[in-house]
C-alpha cells in the first residue's frame, strides 16, 4: 500500500506565515502526493514548463522525463517523508530545503533514499509550480 506522510506542516521547523507561504506548503504535499500517486495529470499541474528535475545521481530529467519516469516506474515511490524543511519565499519565488526520505520501488526493485534537496518553486497565476530541484545523498 502506498502512502505519503508530509512533515512540512508539523514539527518542524516550517511555520506558515501567511497564505502565500500556506499554498506553497499545499502544493508541496500535493507534488509529493502526486509522485507517490504517479497521477500524471496532476505532475503536470505542479510542475513548471522549464522544469529542471536534478537527482542525487547526477541525472538531470525534463519536466516531460520527470514525469514520464514516474508514470512509468522507472522512479516509484512507495512513501515520502519530509523534515527539516525551510521555505523562504520573495515575491513569487519560493526557496525550499528539506530532508527528503522515501521507500522506493523503481523498476520493480526496492530501495531507500535519504537526500537532502533544495527546490524552487514559482508562483504562476495558476498557483505555484516547480522550477528546479536538486537533491544530494545524505
Amino acid at each position: 500500500m502506498k502512502y505519503i506522510i508530509i512533515a512540512l506542516l508539523l514539527g518542524t521547523q516550517i511555520y506558515a506565515q501567511n497564505s502565500t507561504d500556506k499554498s506553497l506548503l499545499k502544493a508541496i504535499e500535493d507534488l509529493n502526493k502526486a509522485m507517490v500517486d504517479a497521477n500524471k495529470s496532476q505532475l503536470e499541474i505542479l510542475t513548471a514548463s522549464g522544469l529542471s528535475y536534478g537527482h542525487s545521481s547526477g541525472k538531470i530529467e525534463t519536466k516531460d522525463e520527470f514525469i514520464k519516469a514516474i508514470v512509468t516506474g522507472e522512479s516509484d515511490f512507495v512513501n515520502i517523508k519530509l523534515s527539516n524543511s525551510f521555505i523562504s519565499i520573495t515575491k513569487k519565488t519560493g526557496i525550499v530545503r528539506h530532508k527528503f526520505n522515501a521507500d522506493t520501488n523503481n523498476n520493480g526493485k526496492p530501495g531507500t533514499v535519504q537526500l537532502n534537496v533544495l527546490a524552487v518553486w514559482i508562483k504562476e497565476k495558476s498557483g505555484w509550480k516547480l522550477l528546479a530541484r536538486q537533491a544530494i545523498k545524505v
